[in-house]
């Protein structure tokens, strides 16, 4: 069950601008946790952070945080979104550059289906240190520490 917690105005997206989104996961004793960092045309952000209430390996946990993120930016209204994850197994697997396998099928399957919600959709991957802001909220997903303000908080 994911109880969402919204924190902060959310930003109405317009049709003819791009918007972009950083997804990371964190693994560590006290759980999973994953999160989405959004910058609108504007310059102005959202943080989203997710706690995963079930066991998830590292590639599950990157496919929650990437799969929730385009579910957000679809309620936000974004028609052009750019996504970026320093995960090469979700960015090639989900631009159909590598296979899948069976456990990843469904995550790739559910993402695709929401592909033609978007005029433009294109997933970049990049380098664990240009992914930084991703990566220290989604620590706070899986550690379970107190949420700043200003970021929302799905368990």
């Amino acid at each position: 069950m994911v109880e969402w917690k919204d924190l902060e105005t959310p930003i109405t997206a317009k049709d003819s601008e791009h918007w972009t989104i950083y997804f990371d996961d964190s693994l560590n004793i006290d759980g999973a946790g994953a999160n989405v960092y959004f910058i609108a045309p504007s310059g102005e952000t959202l943080c989203y952070v997710f706690r995963i209430h079930f066991p998830a390996s590292h590639n599950v946990a990157e496919y929650e945080a990437a799969y929730h993120g385009l579910r957000i930016a679809i309620e936000l209204g974004v028609k052009r979104l750019m996504v970026y994850g320093d995960s090469a197994l979700v960015v090639n697997q989900v631009m159909k550059e590598w296979d899948t396998n069976e456990k990843m099928d469904e995550y790739v399957a559910a993402i695709r289906k929401l592909e033609n919600k978007f005029y433009g959709l294109e997933f970049h991957h990049v380098v664990r240190n240009n992914n930084a802001a991703a990566d220290v909220l989604s620590k706070l997903g899986s550690t379970r520490v107190k949420i700043l303000a200003r970021v929302s908080v799905h368990d």
